[in-house]
């Protein structure tokens, strides 16, 4: 178990590193941090709007406070998780919404910033495979199933001794 945990907290670090990339990358490039506020901006001003970045911006560090915490082993980790996933949902359904589908998502995606970059990059990653599902449901799918893996693996199991043992 302590290994398929291990492997969720990589998962989750990797996907919420995936999802911040558009600001993390000015950093690794390096470019100035003004660079990474520009770009900010622009999601906002690009009709993205504040609660769309709250919601990017929540959905990253949800994420990550829920790979700290299964990494340590709390059972409350499943609802950091899931408050993630709400927020993720959330944020793709309305990119989605806003771009018309997955098919117009990239043609108004901006190459950074705007809400159509993650259904843009989401297209991207499912493409190869040709899959006939639209990438934000499958995407929204393995994000539960994940969730639910998370569920399995951060529940507390009761400590059970055998007869003659003594309490410690």
């Amino acid at each position: 178990m302590k290994i398929l945990r291990f492997v969720l907290v990589l998962a989750v670090i990797g996907y919420a590193g995936w999802l911040a990339w558009p600001f993390l990358s000015p950093f690794f490039e390096g470019a100035e941090p003004s660079v990474a506020t520009e770009r900010a901006s622009a999601m906002v001003e690009a009709g993205g709007g504040i609660p769309q970045a709250v919601f990017w911006i929540g959905a990253v560090v949800l994420y990550l406070i829920a790979a700290i915490m299964l990494g340590s082993g709390n059972p409350r980790a499943a609802v950091a998780y899931f408050l993630g996933f709400l927020a993720d949902a959330a944020l793709r359904l309305a990119i989605d919404r806003s771009s018309g589908g997955p098919a117009n998502a990239s043609i108004q995606a901006d190459t950074y910033g705007g809400g159509g970059e993650i259904a843009q990059r989401s297209a991207e990653a499912v493409a190869p495979v040709g899959l006939p599902v639209d990438p934000t449901w499958l995407v929204l799918g393995v994000l539960l199933v994940v969730g639910v893996i998370i569920v399995a693996v951060s529940r507390r199991r009761p400590r059970r001794r055998v007869t003659g043992q003594l309490a410690v």
